[in-house]
């Protein structure tokens, strides 16, 4: 059996290749699917597509409808949800990730430092399982095959 994960959460650092590397040395048979990571292509996808638009907020609206086209399909063809809460960036897109894969019964693990126990606890209380750190979250997913 293998699994496909989305990782949810922010895209300003590469936390989703340390998940991939130590999934890879734990042998977990896991595909791992996300967000656009490319920031510039994220921003941009909206008028790549659609072309011009005529101000900020039009381009940013199309932008978000392609970017959430993206994320409901690889979340619905996800086994598994991995949100990662951190402290450095605002959390608003992980937060509605997460909310999504709630929504749509995922099995959700919420991965968020002590600081934020407060910020999340509602969310937290909906998910599957919340954790502290990603290998917590990989270790939840490697008793799956246990």
């Amino acid at each position: 059996m293998k699994l496909t994960v989305y990782l949810a959460g922010q895209i300003h650092d590469d936390w989703r290749e340390q998940v991939n590397h130590k999934a890879k040395e734990k042998n977990l048979p896991l595909t791992f699917v996300a967000p656009q990571t490319n920031h510039d292509r994220s921003d941009d996808v909206g008028e790549d597509i659609l072309g011009k638009q005529p101000g900020d907020v039009y381009r940013d609206d199309a932008a978000s409808s392609v970017n959430n086209f993206r994320t409901q399909v690889l979340m619905q063809k996800s086994d598994v949800v991995i949100a990662l809460f951190g402290e450095k960036y605002k959390q608003w897109n992980t937060a509605m990730d997460a909310s999504a894969a709630i929504t749509m019964n995922k099995p959700t693990i919420i991965v968020r430092p002590e600081s934020l126990v407060h910020p999340l606890k509602e969310l937290s209380n909906k998910a599957n399982v919340t954790v502290e750190t990603v290998d917590q979250a990989l270790d939840v997913l490697n008793y799956i095959f246990e």
